[in-house]
């Protein structure tokens, strides 16, 4: 993909400078289902995009295996049409000529022991012809049931052994991470099994993005933000990811899962373990994950979960001037489903920062738009030294992260309205990264791919984190077994329950 100066390459600049570009050993990327929905919407563009930012490894090789009888030819039609179609960045007919010539298919089923060996045979032969040096990440873009029948394939043929070819191997699993806590722990096992703990990959797309990272950055590198960051200042913080869209063809998955193992049990959690956490030591995935690890051990769930754990499921009605079906009427979905689109818990988080802030975590599909942000909401100031009168339109100050769309922060406090009387009300003040930056954000696979060919684990949650937050799901999960979800119409902001439960608190849902 042409050289590139590194770190390591450039006597005159420091390697720990953050600031360099990062280019990836030479190596295979390796998707198995790599003719799905995930490969061609997301993997493949993303690789397009790091190569058109001069972030591929001269001798890297995008592999594809799927059951499709191709040959590498009608491989490389359809990453061509996804990488046109879905990358972030210009088309370029030179950058993708460079990734065009790395291209390889192989086809086979996940039980068909030729395929595999073949497979490894030409691992191996990629080190002469490409110069791999043995280096291969694998990627799992297929349903969870398949990886035992993979993963065993793997380490058959040796796939997976470091010291067997010399290089690094590494995999990549997608979420959801198992049903429930004995499946997940079950599914660890297996992973563990084949791949080394330092070379597995659980990725959560959400901690690829820009917002969520800088999270990290607004609160340790600032002495602004830290000081009030606990509960002498913090009233409570509400974690939300609303979708205006429906299941799509999703069925066979989502009423399987619903809304709390689909989004609470890894986004949402995760971006309350990085709220919550304490100041790591240093920026090191080590470093991040154990006081993320801290955060998700200490949260507690309500007591009370027939008024702080609410779930529904959207009903027919109006979403941007259309008529939408109800969830049950959906296709595939049973007429009796009892899973739930929305969901909403309040949770406490049990350290010294934050005991007695309330953590109100959301989901839901048809809401009225699409919108995930973390909203950090102050107390009201002691005392007022003005007339009733002068604060009615004040309410409380708030720090608001938004992750999606319009990545950015906004602060919102109480201000004087001009004229001469004495009237003090909210007003907002944004920031933008489109504005702020000349450099658009990359997306969020892009930056996660990266980071698993440099072997950065930062990003990643690991099997104990996994654990703690289906300990917070599970007990949920039990308690609505056996309960009907309540009913919301489309384009409504979730069951009339969920905004009993702030009120019961004095609280309101913050409206984005």
């Amino acid at each position: 993909m042409g050289a590139r100066v590194t770190a390591s390459s450039n006597p005159l600049r420091d390697p720990r400078d953050r600031r360099l570009p990062r280019v990836p050993d030479p190596c295979a990327l390796v998707v198995f289902g790599v003719t799905g929905d995930l490969a061609r919407k997301k993997l493949i563009p993303a690789v397009y995009d790091l190569g058109n930012r001069g972030l591929l490894p001269p001798g890297f090789v995008l592999l594809g295996f799927a059951r499709r009888d191709w040959d590498v030819g009608e491989f490389e039609s359809l990453a061509r049409d996804a990488a046109q179609q879905h990358s972030r960045t210009e088309f370029r007919e030179d950058v993708w000529r460079r990734i065009a010539d790395s291209l390889c298919f192989l086809p086979g089923s996940f039980d068909d022991n030729d395929a595999f060996d073949a497979l490894a045979a030409k691992l191996i032969e990629l080190e002469d012809s490409h110069g791999i040096k043995g280096n291969a990440a694998f990627y799992l873009s297929i349903p969870p049931p398949a990886f035992p029948m993979v993963l065993e394939q793997m380490e058959r043929t040796k796939m997976a052994d470091n010291a067997e070819r010399g290089g690094w191997r590494r995999v990549v699993v997608e979420k959801p991470f198992g049903h429930d806590l004995e499946s997940a722990r079950a599914l660890n096992t297996l992973v563990d099994k084949v791949f080394t703990a330092k070379d597995v990959f659980r990725i959560d797309h959400y901690l690829g993005k820009e917002t969520v990272q800088n999270l990290l950055a607004l609160r340790f590198a600032n002495t602004l933000f830290e000081p009030i960051w606990n509960s002498h200042f913090v009233d409570s913080i509400q974690i939300t990811m609303a979708e205006d869209v429906g299941i799509g063809g999703r069925a066979g998955f989502y009423d399987n899962a619903g809304a709390a193992r689909d989004v609470l049990q890894n986004h949402l959690l995760q971006l309350l373990a990085l709220t919550a956490m304490e100041e790591p030591v240093s920026f090191d995935a080590e470093s991040i994950r154990i006081e993320k690890l801290k955060a998700l051990n200490a949260i507690s769930l309500p007591d009370d979960k027939s008024r702080y754990a609410i779930r529904g499921q959207y009903d027919q009605g109006w979403l941007a001037g259309q008529r939408v079906p109800a969830y049950r009427d959906e296709k595939d979905v049973p007429k009796d489903s009892r899973t739930e689109t929305y969901a909403a818990v309040r949770l406490g988080v049990e350290t010294r920062r934050w005991g007695g802030v309330p953590f109100y975590l959301r989901t839901g599909k048809r809401l009225p738009r699409r919108v995930t942000e973390i909203a950090v909401v102050f107390k009201r100031a002691p005392h007022l030294p003005f007339d009733a009168t002068d604060t009615v339109e004040l309410g409380h100050n708030q720090l608001v992260v938004r992750v999606q769309p319009d990545e950015g922060v906004t602060l919102r406090f109480g201000s004087k309205v001009p004229g001469s009387a004495m009237e003090v009300r909210d007003v907002s003040m944004d920031f933008l990264y489109g504005e702020s930056f000349t450099e658009s954000s990359p997306e969020a696979y892009e930056r996660l791919i990266l980071d698993v060919l440099l072997g950065d684990q930062t990003l990643f949650p690991r099997n104990e984190e996994v654990d703690a937050s289906w300990r917070v799901i599970d007990p949920l999960e039990e308690f609505w077994a056996d309960t009907e979800p309540h009913s919301y119409r489309a384009g409504e902001w979730g069951p009339a329950e969920a905004d009993e439960m702030l009120a019961l608190d004095g609280r309101t849902w913050r409206r984005p």
